[in-house]
């Protein structure tokens, strides 16, 4: 059986004024690398897991069950489950593996995180998040400055490492994404996801429920419903959300025009996307772009 292939990178954490006894003055380690090899496992050691799971993955064996189509996915173990990752033979990789000692979450920089009221990490079922599109570029981009900050000596950068997990633990928190367990295969689950996915491809184009509903051979009220269930908000409520995170991207971050905008996300008229924008966020398209 081969072994865990030892992270390139470990780091001590806060340690001196924090409110739990368990963290004052202990030295512990985070511990992050990337999935290269063609077979990363893991047995016994006090370290809770998570594994952004991107590509080329054939599969995740947990406590001897295998488990296949995990593609774009996070998971979180707590330090009772043995795991195996298997690989296709590439030379790029499929993501991350975050190794976080048990203490760690008792940091007060995450006290307030539902992600830690709901004690993910302590639950026997294997919690599985399936990542609203859009949000996966955002890990990986949040995974990638851990990785690389973890390998510096910059001032103050554990507070920096504590503050980047803790924004990785509200995006996987976020309403947009799908909570489920690893074992469960609900139909509505997967129902909701492929209806993000297609709002990602053609959102641009469509911006009604109906059209997405007829694409996946249902019924507006039944799309409505699997929604309201999984996410706890109505399908044009995702439509919506989607168009406002792209809308305040293009205007903060690209030099077109408002017109030039709103007609690329398929907005009748600049005084339809305006009159959009100031309903969804309170805001009109001069107000994000300074804002």
């Amino acid at each position: 059986m081969a072994s865990y292939r030892q992270p390139r990178h470990h780091i001590q954490t806060v340690s001196g004024k924090v409110k739990n006894d368990t963290i004052r003055n202990m030295e512990q380690t985070i511990k992050i690398s990337s999935i290269l090899s063609k077979m990363t496992s893991r047995q016994n050691d006090d370290c809770y897991a998570v594994f952004w799971i991107q590509n080329e993955v054939e599969g995740i064996e947990i406590n001897k069950t295998l488990y296949k189509n995990i593609s774009n996915a996070v998971f979180f173990l707590n330090p009772t489950f043995n795991w195996k990752i298997f690989k296709k033979d590439t030379s790029t990789s499929s993501g991350y593996v975050l190794l976080i000692p048990r203490q760690i979450l008792n940091h007060p920089t995450f006290k307030n995180l539902h992600i830690t009221e709901v004690r993910l990490f302590s639950a026997n079922e294997i919690p599985k998040i399936n990542l609203s599109p859009g949000i996966e570029t955002r890990i990986q981009s949040i995974l990638e400055m851990l990785d690389e900050l973890i390998s510096t000596k910059l001032k103050h950068r554990e507070e920096a490492i504590l503050s980047l997990l803790n924004t990785f633990f509200v995006y996987c928190d976020g309403k947009c994404n799908i909570k489920s367990v690893i074992t469960d295969n609900n139909a509505k689950s997967a129902l909701v996801y492929k209806f993000k996915k297609s709002i990602d491809r053609y959102i641009s184009q469509h911006h009604e429920v109906g059209y997405y509903a007829n694409s996946l051979n249902v019924s507006d009220k039944y799309l409505n419903e699997c929604v309201k269930e999984v996410l706890g908000v109505n399908a044009k409520h995702l439509i919506d959300e989607q168009l406002v995170m792209r809308s305040r991207h293009s205007l903060k971050f690209t030099d077109k025009t408002i017109k030039e905008v709103g007609y690329e996300l398929g907005f009748s008229s600049p005084d339809y996307f305006s009159y959009f924008l100031k309903k969804q966020t309170g805001f009109t398209p001069s107000q994000l772009r300074i804002n």
